[in-house]
């Protein structure tokens, strides 16, 4: 070999290994690009992202055309080293120094080299490389198709049907999953994060998790007096209030106090002539396993803002507002006559005193913690969950990186409660599922029993 035919295939292979390095990073780039990205700006009349959209939609024939041209020029470069560095080093010496030298070209300046390059800036990086991607995946169309047949028929031989795959996550899990990351990173803000992961979670929560419960709702017996029931609905904080006559399970209607007032205007103002029933409207009621999506759809569709929510039998369990849908996804709407979430009282020692009807869901998006709402509603109904059993006043449990001790208790139900979060190393990478409990001695002091409860 004359030295200038070993100078021609030196820089043959030196082509070779940018054109590999053009496809590590194309692989790496239109496979990390964002997808949301691309179809933004390709609605918005990018040329270049339309071409990556184009690429991605079918990323199996994507990879087959990258790896197949990649692994050609590899695999050329190799042979034409080989031939060269023999020429010099006969046997297989030359053959091993001619291994080792592509090696480290390959590895350094055609894979981690464009790959890290293109890791940086991916959507860049993609926009770059995509038409001229779109025209080698055209040229090697015919050739990846058969390896996808041979590919698929291979792996079905072994019981793996990848026509069939489904994805892991919903898209609703894989949105909550890029939120919480653009969080952690700093690039959304917490308000901004609750606001879409509740909105999100409206078609997962149901009517019974957000209710106001049957013994919190204020109700007006219908058979007392014309003043007794306009001063209840006056010193009410409600502009709707439910009605019912001889139990609070015969609800006869629902009066709204703008309609009071009419019907006291239409009286004259003397109250003995107000008939309540003109102002009363008719209850609606709604199951309480209806999603916050579906009653959402319903308050909009029938014109309400109001509706009770009743069991499988029928019974009242509660009632839910158009306000407490919204309260979901926007947090805590007051106005003049709100009061903040109560209930929920942080205290120096880095603990929160909370009461027991407090809801889960409420808690975690005050104080940014992580309390699964699973299993119950309340915050006391997850430490019966947890307990299995109804502590007592003074007992300390241990679960989900919290520990719990109970400061009250009326009849069977917890009223308050002291939360400690636990951020000691080894409760950091573990969650605590089977509860710690701890006993009151003789003196009615609790004890714990490994660490100190506060």
């Amino acid at each position: 070999m004359s030295d200038q035919e070993m100078i021609i295939r030196i820089a043959i292979i030196f082509i070779l290994l940018m054109v590999s390095a053009f496809f590590s990073g194309s692989e790496t780039a239109l496979t990390a690009t964002s997808r949301a990205t691309m179809r933004t700006l390709a609605q918005n009349g990018n040329k270049r992202a339309r071409s990556v959209v184009d690429l991605t939609e079918n990323r199996e024939r994507l990879i087959g055309a990258i790896l197949l041209g990649n692994n050609l020029v590899n695999i050329l470069a190799s042979a034409l080293a080989t031939s060269v560095v023999v020429e010099k080093i006969p046997g297989d010496q030359g053959i091993a120094f001619a291994t080792l030298v592509m090696t480290i070209l390959v590895v350094l300046f055609s894979e981690v080299m464009p790959k890290t390059a293109a890791i940086a800036r991916p959507e860049a990086f993609a926009m770059l490389v995509g038409g001229f991607m779109r025209w080698i995946v055209f040229l090697f169309a015919p050739i990846t198709h058969l390896m996808q047949v041979i590919v698929r028929s291979a792996l079905q031989a072994f019981g793996l049907d990848v026509s069939r795959t489904k994805a892991v996550l919903s898209a609703n899990e894989e949105l909550r999953g890029a939120i919480d990351l653009h969080h952690e990173e700093g690039r959304v803000e917490k308000h901004a994060r609750d606001i879409i992961r509740g909105a999100l979670d409206l078609e997962d929560i149901r009517l019974e998790e957000v209710m106001i419960h049957r013994k919190n709702i204020e109700m007006i017996d219908l058979d007392r007096s014309p003043r007794e029931i306009i001063q209840a609905v006056m010193a009410s904080r409600f502009t709707r209030i439910p009605l019912y006559r001889d139990n609070p399970d015969n609800i006869v209607g629902v009066i709204h106090a703008k309609d009071l007032l009419r019907e006291i205007w239409r009286a004259d103002g003397k109250v003995s002539r107000v008939d309540f029933m003109k102002a009363v409207r008719a209850p609606y009621y709604v199951p309480e396993t209806t999603t916050l999506f579906e009653q959402l759809d319903a308050f909009k569709r029938t014109r309400q803002h109001f509706a009770l929510v009743v069991d499988e039998y029928g019974a009242i369990m509660g009632l839910v507002t158009m306000e407490d849908i919204l309260e979901e996804i926007v947090g805590e709407i007051e106005d003049e006559h709100d009061k903040p979430v109560e209930g929920i009282r942080p205290q120096p020692d880095g603990s929160v005193h909370v009461d027991g009807n407090v809801t889960i869901r409420d808690l975690n998006r005050l104080l940014d913690w992580q309390l699964p709402d699973e299993e119950a509603v309340t915050i006391a109904g997850l430490v019966i969950h947890e307990a299995q059993t109804i502590p007592e006043v003074g007992q300390v449990f241990s679960f989900h990186n919290f520990r719990f001790q109970i400061l009250g208790r009326r009849r069977n139900q917890i009223t308050s409660l002291k939360i400690i979060p636990l951020e000691t190393p080894s409760n950091a990478t573990s969650t605590r599922k089977d509860p710690i409990t701890t006993d009151k001695n003789p003196d009615n002091k609790p004890t714990t029993d490994k660490s100190p409860n506060g």
